[in-house]
């Protein structure tokens, strides 16, 4: 095994037992008091055949099982897409800075969301909500809608991509706040929805964005290669054989959706997809062959701890995850700003 080899299993191999200690955390912290041996036992329970004679308390298993679990799942899932998103927009744009929403994914999908929410849309799909469905559906549009701006004569440039985003993003965010305008009485609850949370988490949240997520992921790390000379500068990537415009709009595209699916089921968290890959870049380095698996694991762990910390700082009030995110991303962009500003990044 090489020394990079070597590096990439270590760094994995940390994150992994990470990703478990947080999971575990996760199940185990909360308002009800449950050990190590109940998570394990409640989980042994549901296995086919060893499961047989296993016996929990009914309250014990319907925290872990119904409540805990599955959240704990959906939020490694959601920081890992958001994570693995931001890898691709930096790539992409070629700037630290970038994040999954870049492109109006956010704004779209608060818009979405915002319309199931005041005007009662209660249609829904099999493991997403007919507000989970809305935000989505927002978040697509907002993307192709961008792109479509941006698109002159059959190119796209990255700067106007970047120019469009920002006006359509203003745009919709205008939208939505004239909505709370005149929907004042459930402003809370769009508030809220669009602050992002993961307290609606059940397994039934989970078959409608992982076979999504795979297949973006999929596609993302047999590009990494690509990626990897699109960092060298379009010209120079088009040298070495790559089809830069294809490889920006399917990235885009699978960045995007990445980011979509994520809003879909938690709302709006911020600042995971910008500070967990340039985190992880300082320590594996900008291939992105490294840069994936990782940045998807620090994403999830990062995000469960987060997720851990909004429902446990103030209890029984939960607070909103994006809040949580934003108070440790806020910093880290400040920091980053002051770096380039030095001409350190």
């Amino acid at each position: 095994m090489n020394t990079k080899n070597g590096s990439l299993a270590a760094s994995i191999i940390v994150l992994l037992i990470a990703l478990a200690a947080s999971m575990a955390a996760g199940c185990v912290l909360g308002a009800a008091d449950i050990g190590i041996g109940d998570v394990l036992r409640v989980i042994a329970s549901k296995l086919p055949i060893l499961g047989r004679g296993i016996e929990v308390a009914a309250g014990t298993e319907s925290i872990i099982w119904h409540l805990r679990l599955p959240r704990v799942i959906l939020a490694a899932l959601v920081g890992g897409s958001l994570a693995g998103a931001g890898v691709v927009f930096q790539a992409v744009f070629r700037n630290p800075m970038a994040d999954p929403y870049l492109l109006g994914t956010s704004a779209g999908a608060s818009l979405g969301g915002a319309l199931a929410i005041l005007l009662g849309i209660g249609f829904s799909l099999p493991g997403i909500s007919g507000t989970g469905v809305m935000a989505f559906a927002g978040s697509i549009g907002a993307v192709f809608l961008v792109y479509g701006i941006a698109r002159i004569r059959g190119r796209v440039s990255t700067a106007t991509l970047l120019l469009s985003g920002i006006a359509v993003s203003a745009f919709l965010t205008a939208a939505v706040s004239l909505l709370l305008l005149f929907y004042r009485e459930n402003m809370q609850h769009v508030v809220y929805w669009i602050m992002g949370g993961l307290g609606t988490a059940r397994w039934d949240s989970l078959p409608g964005i992982v076979p999504g997520m795979l297949v973006a992921l999929t596609i993302i790390g047999l590009s990494s290669r690509e990626l990897n000379m699109l960092l060298l500068g379009d010209e120079t990537a088009a040298h070495l054989g790559v089809s830069v415009d294809a490889l920006k709009r399917r990235m885009l595209i699978v960045g995007a959706l990445l980011a979509a699916l994520s809003v879909s089921v938690s709302g709006v968290i911020g600042f995971v997809g910008l500070i967990v890959p340039h985190m992880v870049r300082l320590v594996v380095g900008p291939d992105h062959r490294r840069l994936l698996p990782t940045s998807f694991l620090a994403g999830a762990v990062f995000l469960i701890i987060a997720d851990l910390l909004a429902r446990s700082l103030v209890p029984p009030v939960e607070i909103p995850v994006g809040i949580v995110t934003a108070l440790f991303g806020a910093p880290f962009f400040l920091y980053l700003l002051i770096r380039r500003k030095k001409g350190v990044a």
